[in-house]
């Protein structure tokens, strides 16, 4: 996994396929907006306990995303909040990256690529939730 960061600001992960190990593996902190995790099971059989998730009031001041590359390859522009740009990178098939905090923008290279993208929410429309940089 590669963090992503500024001043002690983490802005993005990139986690590839090798970084996935067996069981649970989750790659924010808790006190994050967004939790992302993967599930490697070795074996079949095993139960995952049914479970239905407690109401819980969250406050949320920030729009996460996560990316999960499932066809094709993208670059990523990575920006500090200030706006200026901290890295940029290739995310391939197979491969996740959690953007957390700044800015940040796609470039597609390969024709059908296929982008699953999972954000909080609620979403409040695209005057409320971002500006361009």
């Amino acid at each position: 996994m590669e963090e992503i960061s500024k001043n002690g600001v983490i802005l993005a992960r990139h986690i590839t396929a090798e970084d996935i190990q067996s069981g649970m593996n989750f790659f924010s902190n808790d006190n994050e907006f967004i939790q992302v995790g993967f599930s490697h099971h070795d074996e079949s059989g095993k139960e995952i306990k049914p479970h239905i998730h407690n109401t819980v009031e969250r406050k949320v001041s920030r729009t996460c995303e996560v990316l999960y590359v499932v066809k094709g390859a993208l670059d990523v522009v990575v920006y500090d909040t200030d706006k200026i740009m901290v890295k940029k990178l290739t995310v391939k098939r197979g491969e996740t990256l959690i953007l957390l905090e700044g800015g940040h923008g796609f470039f597609i290279k390969e024709d059908d690529t296929v982008i699953l993208e999972v954000k909080n929410g609620p979403y409040l429309g695209a005057e409320m939730d971002r500006h361009r940089i």
